[in-house]
């Protein structure tokens, strides 16, 4: 099978393809677009598998989110994902961590907090409300715009994320009920309200109402959660040195006890923090989502 390579173009007046790469005989996109909900240009990279190719098939799309310090392009490039994607014919969606080029005072201070380290929230506190909104920038401006644009099926999607990533698709999940199919994290900040990163970047984002903050903790969430069954698929590193301190898979556990939602954490010992672990154990988030993308009739 020869597959030509598509040129690039502007795929519509709403984004812009500005990389392609060929990837197990499907491709990685990286687009461009301006953003209504930051207000500013956002990128985000995408793997199309050997399905969509010259529009013959539209797939089920499963979200990535990553974690603190990552762009749009370190998953695609690092995890190993787009080998299984292609076999399950599924889409990848990897957008940035935060918003960039609107140079905020303080956004670079630090790793843990402004450019690259958004907390998927949407911001209340000035100067970051105008640009911070990355909460409602996942669920819903790139989600629409995905759908509407790219070759993947509407409604059919999962998500799925590292650190405060993983933070992030756990909320994104939680607060939607039925938006997403599934749920997978890799050491995912589980109940940042009690950890140091979580009270900072909240602190900050959304000022000193803690009230506010417990609206993105997955623990508090998965307590009140009455949507459909969930089964949550985190992996967790024993030798992570921010499992004890930032993390806290166990507490997010202890609280999907008694609701419709199911934990399942698994340890793998002797690994940490780093994508060394996600490409270990990629394929199984991938199949977990497949699983149940796979059981709606699509074409």
């Amino acid at each position: 099978l020869i597959l030509r390579r598509l040129p690039r173009r502007r795929v519509s007046k709403l984004m812009e393809e500005v990389g392609r790469n060929r990837c197990f005989n499907g491709f990685v996109v990286r687009y461009k677009h301006k953003s209504k909900c930051n207000a500013c240009d956002m990128t985000f990279s995408v793997y199309l598998p050997p399905a969509t190719i010259d529009g013959a098939k539209k797939v089920p799309a499963i979200y990535w989110l990553s974690g603190l310090t990552c762009t749009d392009e370190n998953f695609i490039q690092k995890a190993g994902a787009q080998k299984y994607a292609a076999q399950h014919q599924v889409a990848l969606i990897c957008p940035d961590t935060s918003p960039r080029g609107v140079d905020l005072p303080g956004d670079s201070e630090s790793w843990d907090f402004g450019k690259g380290a958004s907390f998927y929230v949407n911001a209340t506190e000035e100067p970051w409300s105008k640009h911070y909104s990355m909460y409602e920038y996942v669920i819903s401006e790139l989600v629409q715009l995905v759908e509407a644009q790219l070759p993947v099926l509407p409604g059919v999607r999962s998500v799925m994320g590292h650190s405060m990533g993983g933070h992030g698709a756990l909320i994104c999940a939680l607060k939607n009920p039925g938006m997403f199919k599934s749920v997978s994290a890799f050491a995912p900040i589980c109940n940042p309200i009690n950890v140091p990163w979580g009270i900072k970047a909240f602190s900050k984002y959304l000022g000193s109402d803690q009230s506010a903050w417990k609206s993105y903790d997955a623990s508090v969430l998965a307590t009140t959660y009455t949507g459909p069954p969930l089964n949550i698929l985190i992996d967790q590193g024993s030798s992570d040195k921010f499992l004890v301190d930032q993390l806290r898979p166990d507490t997010l556990a202890d609280a999907c006890e008694g609701t419709p939602l199911t934990c399942s954490l698994h340890t793998r010992p002797g690994y940490d923090h780093s994508y060394f672990f996600i490409a270990s154990f990629i394929q199984d988030h991938i199949e977990h989502h497949v699983k149940y993308l796979s059981s709606n009739d699509y074409c």
